[in-house]
C-alpha cells in the first residue's frame, strides 16, 4: 500500500491547495471537483480561486461525478447553486456528507454570478438547514438551497402528512411492477407503498399497478405522490424512492400481500 501525506502550503498568508507527498517523493496537488450546468462551469471556475487542478463536470453526469470524488477524494466540492438545488444535487450532495471517507472535504454551494457562497455542513439533519451562508456585498438576496430529505425523514409521514393506514416494512426482494417495470417494494399500506425504482417516476404520474397474488397478478390505477433521486453506495445504481397512492385497489388484495411479504 502507498503510503502517502498531506503538506498545507501557505504563502503570504494565502492559503492554497493542499498537495499529496507520495511515497515515491512525487509532490501531486489535490484537485477540486466542480459541477454545474455545461454552460455555468467556465464562470464558475472563474470564481474559484485555486492553485490545483479543478475536475469538471456537467450537471448530467452526477454519477461520474461521484466517482471521480470517491476515487481522487478532492479537499473541495463545489456545487452550482441551480443544481445543488434539484433533486440529483440534493441527491449528490447528501450521498457525500453521508460518507465517512469523505468526511475531509468541504462541500460548497456557489453562484456562477459569484454573489452566493454556501458551506455543507455535516452535523445532522438540522445542520443541512443551516449551514454557513456568505453575501457578497451590493448583490441579489442569496436563495437559500436545502438538501432532499433524508428517507428516513420521509418514511416518518405520508404524502398528506399523516398515516391514513398503517405501513407494514415487507421483505427485501419483494417486488410489485409499476407499467411493467419491476419495482421494489419498501413498505406497503392498503392505500399505497413506498417503491424503488431503476426507472424514473415523477410526482402525479399515473401508473398501472400490477401487484402479484398466488400464480396469477392483480391489476389496479395508481399515482406517484411523491419521488426523489437517490445515489446509494459506489457498487449500486441510482435509484428512484417514490410513493405510490393506490387509486382503485382491493385493499383485501393488498392487505393480504402485505401479511404475506412482512418483515
Amino acid at each position: 500500500m502507498v503510503e502517502e501525506g498531506v503538506i498545507e502550503v501557505e504563502e503570504n498568508g494565502a492559503h492554497h491547495s493542499p498537495i499529496i507527498e507520495r511515497a515515491n517523493g512525487r509532490l501531486e496537488l489535490v484537485p477540486a471537483v466542480v459541477i454545474a450546468a455545461s454552460n455555468l462551469v467556465s464562470p464558475l471556475c472563474d470564481q474559484l480561486a485555486s492553485d490545483g487542478e479543478l475536475i469538471t463536470f456537467s450537471d448530467s453526469e452526477p454519477i461520474q461525478a461521484l466517482q471521480a470524488i470517491l476515487e481522487r477524494r478532492p479537499e473541495l466540492i463545489v456545487l452550482e447553486r441551480l443544481f445543488a438545488a434539484t433533486p440529483r444535487g440534493a441527491a449528490l450532495i447528501n450521498r457525500i456528507k453521508t460518507d465517512p471517507e469523505l468526511a475531509h472535504a468541504e462541500i460548497r454551494v456557489m453562484s456562477h454570478t459569484g454573489d452566493y457562497t454556501r458551506q455543507i455542513t455535516r452535523s445532522g439533519a438540522a445542520a443541512a438547514a443551516g449551514a454557513s451562508e456568505v453575501k457578497v456585498s451590493g448583490a441579489a438576496p442569496s436563495v437559500e438551497v436545502l438538501p432532499a430529505p433524508a428517507a428516513e425523514v420521509v418514511r416518518a409521514v405520508d404524502w398528506h402528512g399523516t398515516r391514513r393506514a398503517p405501513r407494514v416494512r415487507v421483505g427485501k426482494g419483494v417486488e410489485i411492477q409499476l407499467d411493467g417495470n419491476a419495482v421494489t417494494v419498501v413498505d406497503v399500506s392498503s392505500v399505497g407503498a413506498q417503491v424503488l425504482s431503476a426507472t424514473i417516476l415523477r410526482p402525479n404520474q399515473k401508473v398501472r399497478v400490477t401487484i402479484p397474488k398466488g400464480s396469477s397478478s392483480v391489476r389496479c390505477r395508481g399515482a406517484i405522490a411523491w419521488a426523489k433521486f437517490e445515489l446509494p453506495k459506489p457498487s449500486s445504481p441510482p435509484v428512484y424512492r417514490a410513493g405510490i397512492e393506490f387509486l382503485d385497489a382491493d385493499a383485501a388484495v393488498v392487505t393480504e400481500f402485505a401479511k404475506q411479504h412482512k418483515e
